[in-house]
């Protein structure tokens, strides 16, 4: 008989405030379920002079904030990841010309992905992080560009790729938390679960 499997903790106290489906995802990797999804819906435009360690930082708190407002007796957890070349932010791409624009930029050297990543808890606790990635990227041909437009994988992705998808052939190295190139770094936003008690075996 196969053994039973472990219960997810967080489902009845945990709110996550993103639409994206990787990161409830990579949540489920470690055990944990939100009970339910509640994205902010804010405005995610980049102030003028805003680096992209700040930016990060303040998209995850804003979210927090906004659904924390909405619903004061749950935790509320939010993120955000800006891929940057130096201190440009690049956009997530939402047509084929963007993402060219953005893999154009990244062919041949190594960037930053930065996640912010923000805990918001019933009485007004307030928990935030900032992980750091370095990606080191191969020179892309035409042909590479190319092919990877065509899978459409890179469609809302910020920096116009998904490294769990087929981007991945072309990633030289990675310096840091490969979960935090995907959506969100796993090891810090355990740490900040667990410290509100929301991770760890759930009782029998």
């Amino acid at each position: 008989m196969a053994p039973q499997a472990k219960a997810l903790v967080g489902a009845d106290r945990l709110t996550l405030a993103s639409a994206s489906p990787r990161r409830a995802s990579l949540l489920e990797q470690i055990g944990v379920a939100p009970g339910d999804i509640e994205p902010a819906d804010i405005d995610e435009s980049p102030l003028r002079n805003e680096t992209p360690r700040a930016f990060a930082s303040r998209l995850a708190r804003e979210k927090a904030q906004v659904v924390a407002a909405r619903r004061p007796d749950r935790h509320v957890l939010a993120a955000d990841t800006v891929v940057a070349c130096g201190r440009r932010i690049l956009p997530k791409a939402e047509d084929p010309e963007i993402a060219r624009r953005c893999l154009q930029l990244l062919s041949g050297r190594a960037h930053r992905v930065f996640t912010g990543v923000a805990l918001a808890a019933p009485g007004g606790r307030r928990c935030e992080r900032l992980v750091e990635t370095r990606v080191r990227v191969r020179c892309l041909t035409s042909r590479h560009i190319a092919d990877y437009l065509r899978s459409g994988e890179w469609r809302g992705k910020a920096g116009g790729y998904a490294i769990q998808g087929r981007f991945a052939a072309h990633v030289i190295a990675i310096v840091g938390s490969y979960s935090n190139v995907v959506g969100l770094p796993l090891h810090e936003t355990a740490n900040l679960l667990e410290g509100i008690g929301l991770t760890g075996d759930p009782p029998r």
